[in-house]
């Protein structure tokens, strides 16, 4: 009979038992559900301009509108163009005024990245004096 005695005795547990743990990281994923909506996303605050440099009397700018469509303004005169003949038609308006200075101006709806491949474009074309346009925000102060 001592051998079915040995079948009745217990012996040493060799499993862990993660049941307890499981509790807890639930516990954790609901707090992280609860505080997640709480928690404010970082916001990019853009500098702005409140003085600046007299602007350029004579400038060439590219205009770039929400649809991708591209217009190139030399003083009253405005041409639409598309991005591969830009280039060309700024190294033309720089011939006729050398030294000119190009600005971009885009529509507060136009993708950021369509501004960058204009850059880029006319950065990649060595065109000097490349600039973006912005509005110069008037501070109550000097009014």
């Amino acid at each position: 009979m001592s051998l079915s005695g040995n079948k009745n005795r217990r012996g040493l547990m060799s499993e862990m038992n993660v049941v307890p743990y499981i509790d807890v990281m639930l516990v954790l994923v609901v707090i992280l559900m609860v505080a997640a909506p709480f928690v404010n996303p970082s916001v990019i605050n853009l500098p702005s301009v409140n003085k600046a440099s007299k602007a350029p009397e004579q400038l060439i700018e590219v205009i770039v509108y929400p649809d991708g469509n591209l217009s190139l303004r030399e003083g009253k005169e405005m041409t639409p163009v598309d991005m591969p003949g830009l280039i060309g038609a700024v190294k033309a308006a720089q011939e006729k005024k050398p030294d000119t200075p190009v600005v971009i101006a885009a529509d507060k709806d136009v993708r950021y990245e369509d501004v960058i491949n204009v850059l880029k474009l006319l950065q990649g074309a060595e065109v000097p004096r490349v600039g973006l346009a912005l509005r110069i925000e008037r501070s109550s102060e000097g009014r």
